[in-house]
């Protein structure tokens, strides 16, 4: 029995978190080429049913952490585009002030914990988060971002078995869009299912298609029934297809044209645009009005990043340690 149903307004809210998640990175890549947006940046294009059919199963009270690829996470948890953006720009204006970029993103207004660089980095905090959340003794779930590439980290191993020992409410998913940074799943492990390493600590786990809303809802939805039931953890893998490169310095050529191409007549975009369409739950006027207002956010983000002040020389020593009197050695 599902404890967050399916319906007409699910498919609205799908289509245009999704659709705002696509332009604000096909915005972001732009500005990336014209050096407005600097550092290291990695686009979603193509994963967005990943984190909004995640996002409709659970709760604002829920907490999220992921990787460095993470602009829609954030995005999904209600962290404003304006902040974001300017966040990129390295605006004082941005969500983390601007010291974090595009890779470390942070809202604790939002339950939003990251944006983490280290491959991997993020799988034990997220375990403490759950952690947290059940010696307060909430019923807040964790849900807790990894890439193919960082399943292979030894942290991982740690945190499974921390996790179901102590039943945290934490679900583990790895977002396998199959090529990690640039190697190919099948060129890293022997075992491609990847989410058969639940299996040796005897966590549920289970594969789901991440160009279907739907299916990611539904396998979200039971493992956050379970977490909060206090039966512990779920490790999920959502097979993706992120369209472009690992990073805006990566060409992409260790895959076919046709591969991507394929991938693209799954885009779950699309699907649900249609499903919306032939259900009547919406008609077209209404879809151009969505995309209007997605463009006019997008718009705007940019134009608070560009008009944003740059933070303030004293900020450099701030945020660093709780203790606000920290002693630098400022010579």
């Amino acid at each position: 029995m599902s404890a967050v149903e399916i319906n007409k307004d699910t498919y609205l809210k799908w289509f245009e978190s999704m659709l705002l998640m696509r332009k604000f990175e096909e915005k972001t890549g732009q500005l990336y080429g014209q050096q407005k947006i600097r550092g290291f940046c990695h686009l979603y294009i193509g994963q967005e049913a990943v984190v909004a059919g995640a996002i409709s199963a659970l709760q604002p009270e829920d907490s999220m952490i992921t990787a460095y690829r993470d602009h829609a996470h954030a995005l999904a948890k209600g962290v404003s585009a304006n902040s974001i953006m300017a966040e990129m720009y390295g605006k004082a204006t941005g969500c983390s002030k601007g010291k974090g970029g595009s890779m470390h993103m942070f809202s604790k207004e939002h339950n939003f914990y990251g944006g983490h660089g280290i491959v991997g980095g993020q799988i034990p905090l997220g375990a403490g988060i759950a952690f947290a959340e059940k010696y307060k003794g909430t019923k807040n779930v964790n849900v807790c971002y990894m890439g193919d590439g960082a399943v292979r980290q030894g942290a991982l191993n740690e945190a499974f078995n921390m996790a179901m020992l102590w039943k945290l409410p934490v679900i583990f998913v790895c977002e396998n869009n199959g090529y990690a940074m640039g190697t190919s799943v099948e060129r890293t492990t022997n075992m491609t299912d990847i989410y058969k390493i639940g299996l040796g600590f005897d966590m549920p786990c289970a594969p789901v298609d991440g160009m279907d809303p739907v299916a990611v809802h539904t396998a979200m939805d039971e493992a956050a029934q379970r977490a909060r039931n206090g039966d512990g953890p779920t490790f999920l893998e959502i097979r993706t297809y992120r369209y472009r490169g690992h990073s805006m310095s990566d060409p992409a050529k260790y895959r076919s044209k046709d591969e991507l191409e394929s991938y693209k007549t799954k885009d779950p975009i699309e699907a649900v645009r249609e499903t919306i369409l032939q259900e009547k739950y919406a008609d077209q006027a209404w879809i151009e009005e969505i995309e209007a207002k997605v463009k006019q956010i997008v718009d705007d983000a940019v134009k608070f990043a560009e008009e944003s002040p740059w933070p303030e020389e004293s900020e450099l020593y701030k945020d660093v340690y709780v203790q606000q009197d920290y002693p630098y050695v400022l010579d």
